[in-house]
């Protein structure tokens, strides 16, 4: 039906409805449903004879009538907060990029702080490891903050935070200084994360819940690629390779403070003092979908067991298994594995979550394999064909993983089934890097390394027929 055949009809926009009206017709659309770029396009299939002179539509000036100018002006209102909200979404993800490079800016120069300082590889693999005291800290007692203050009022105390811990590797003098860099740096991720990717789903324009997800992830695994990439150049190819990266971080953070000003707060209705503020844990599992939760809990264990090894660890197997000692080429290492779940997670939005997250646990093997070969056949060929398939497989895992979280938690206990799952991110992230340090000791790298390869698989083929036996379950809570 074309309305203008029944005359000039009015528009106006409320809380992002254009509804259209003449004396015998009325007409709603959500816009939201349609990015702004489309709105042109949206009125010239539907209202011919109104779009037929963009300008009186486009600049409230040159309406004809006051109902074009009262539309033209609602138009404009709309497009410019659905542009300001996209802005800001893309800030929070910037943000969430930041803080997590400062996660993996040390792990090119893990190799020169032992020159350094003289320790052994298993307290490099405890230094390593305490990022995960920090990320625990902040998910246990803080985990809900802000959902009670608000997203930005908890993301400056996070910045905070990595500043501290910035300055804390900027000015070590000894072990104890990484120790407690890494335990403030895994406070602040921790901190952030769950504030950044809260912000990001409640900006996007259309609240595509799974788009977001993506948009948050692919932001954390660029920010986790860029930490060693930059990092190992630096302390290649610049003076202070201890100190610059740091100093350009620290640098970093405050452009995001700076950014971080302009966004909005999204939270309707925080607290009115800190009195209000609940420090309670909030963790569990319902018992209707524990099934279907060991799946992506053993892939996020498993996944995280993979990017702790080449965070730690992969440095030391440069230097003394291929031979290559440059800080470039860990960094690059690193980052490649990094960027290639960046750029797949990106992609994978078209599949179904479950298929994502199954695809990443098959090839998770296969990469462990190709660093193994690596290692025993002294092939930097290897290592890179490994890197690139278990970026893939990291990529599809985690972000499949997540929404299937996200899709068989119930509402009411959402954050808690999120919680429980980020502890199985966390443990992954450390507790086998720890235990090849341990066993190193008793025994060669490479045998350590095996048992950790053949560990790590038996989690991803446990996930595997998890995930095959709880697929209707998991499909039927979507």
């Amino acid at each position: 039906m074309n309305l203008c055949e029944f005359g000039l009809p009015t528009f106006e926009i409320v809380s992002g409805e254009l509804t259209v009206m003449n004396a015998r017709d009325r007409l709603s659309i959500r816009t939201r449903e349609f990015p702004a770029c489309h709105i042109d396009a949206l009125l010239n299939c539907h209202f011919p004879c109104i779009n037929k002179n963009h300008e009186r539509i486009r600049n409230p000036g040159a309406a004809t009538n006051e109902s074009d100018r009262r539309y033209a002006v609602s138009l404009n209102v709309e497009v410019r907060q659905r542009t300001k909200r996209a802005s800001a979404m893309w800030i929070a993800g910037f943000e969430m990029a930041v803080v997590f490079a400062g996660s993996t800016l040390p792990t090119p120069l893990y190799l020169l702080y032992r020159r350094a300082f003289g320790f052994s590889e298993i307290t490099l693999t405890l230094i390593y490891a305490a990022y995960v005291l920090g990320n625990l800290s902040a998910l246990f007692f803080f985990g809900r903050l802000s959902d009670q203050i608000g997203r930005k009022k908890t993301t400056w105390p996070a910045l905070g935070v990595a500043v501290l811990s910035t300055l804390a590797f900027l000015f070590a003098t000894g072990t104890p200084w990484l120790f407690v860099a890494r335990v403030l740096s895994g406070f602040a991720t921790g901190l952030a994360g769950g504030a950044a990717t809260a912000w990001i789903a409640e900006l996007h324009p259309r609240k595509d819940k799974t788009q977001s997800a993506v948009i948050a992830i692919t932001a954390n695994l660029i920010g986790l690629a860029a930490g060693p990439l930059m990092a190992g150049f630096l302390a290649r190819y610049a003076p202070g390779p201890l100190h610059l990266s740091f100093i350009i971080y620290l640098a970093a953070i405050v452009l995001v403070g700076a950014a971080i000003a302009f966004a909005p707060e999204t939270l309707d209705s925080p607290v009115g003092s800190l009195r209000e503020v609940s420090l309670r844990p909030r963790l569990g599992v319902p018992s209707e979908i524990r099934g279907p939760f060991v799946s992506p809990a053993l892939t996020a264990f498993a996944i995280l067991s993979l990017v702790g090894f080449y965070s730690a660890l992969v440095p030391g197997l440069l230097s003394q298994d291929l031979h290559q000692k440059s800080p470039t080429v860990s960094g690059l290492v690193v980052f490649g594995l990094f960027i290639v779940a960046a750029a797949t997670a990106a992609m994978s939005g078209k599949l179904k979550s479950h298929t994502s997250m199954m695809s990443g646990l098959a090839l998770l093997p296969p990469s462990l394999a190709l660093l193994l070969a690596a290692q025993a056949e002294h092939s930097m060929l290897l290592l890179i064909f490994g890197t690139v398939v278990g970026g893939i497989s990291t990529g599809l895992a985690y972000c499949g993983s997540l929404q299937v979280v996200n899709q068989i938690a119930p509402d009411d206990q959402r954050s808690e089934v999120v919680s429980s799952y980020l502890i199985a991110c966390y443990l992954g992230n450390s507790v086998p890097v720890v235990g090849i340090g341990f066993l190193s000791r008793l025994t060669t790298s490479m045998t350590s390394h095996l048992v950790f390869g053949a560990v790590v698989a038996v989690f991803a083929a446990v996930g595997l027929f998890a995930g095959i036996k709880y697929r209707h379950d998991a499909s039927n809570d979507a």
